[in-house]
């Protein structure tokens, strides 16, 4: 026997009910501390507009699907990112439903910006180079890199891996402010 595979037609009539739970819409809405009551026509009210904003996010996100080089019928995250991308009105959500980045490219930025606020210079194969390093050690010690101009410097432990010492923090805004000293003016009074 086949699936049923058919869409469920939205309502169209008011029927005085709702498909998500009223009950678990309060008890979202109790652990607000900035609201101390809810009446439950406003609890009913939030729900059929919930309703509503997950209908168009999903219409929204079928006509991404729909619109893609290979048309599917099914709805995948990045359908949802790109209808959030894509549509003003969802602008609001780009920071909860972001566009997919391949890790590698993360991994290769994040090491850039690292090498950028120590002041090493560096080309992006460079810093590919450091990152594939970087996956190959099994953690311990900071891996090796060389910048092209036959100097190497090593790749920062994660914040959470550093130790806190305050003087390490200092040493390290010294010597960026050594580095912009030489684009400073000099003011005399």
């Amino acid at each position: 026997m086949p699936y049923n595979t058919a869409a469920i037609p939205p309502r169209r009539e008011p029927t005085g009910q709702t498909q998500l739970p009223l009950s678990r819409v309060k008890k979202i809405i109790s652990h607000d501390q900035d609201i101390n009551m809810c009446s439950n026509n406003a609890a009913f009210v939030i729900t059929l507009a919930a309703e509503m904003f997950i209908q168009h996010l999903a219409t929204e996100a079928h006509t991404q699907a729909k619109l893609d080089k290979k048309p599917r019928r099914n709805v995948q995250y990045k359908d949802v990112a790109s209808a959030v991308s894509h549509q003003d009105n969802l602008e609001f959500l780009e920071d909860i439903v972001p566009k997919t980045v391949p890790f590698k490219k993360i991994k290769a930025s994040a090491f850039a910006t690292q090498a950028k606020l120590r002041g090493d210079k560096m080309t992006s194969e460079d810093g590919l180079q450091a990152t594939l390093d970087a996956s190959t050690t099994n953690g311990t010690a900071a891996p090796a890199a060389t910048n092209g101009e036959g100097s190497t410097f090593s790749v920062p432990l994660r914040n959470d891996d550093r130790p806190d010492d305050p003087n390490e923090q200092l040493e390290l805004e010294m010597r960026q402010a050594a580095h912009t000293q030489d684009d400073d003016v000099e003011m005399r009074g």
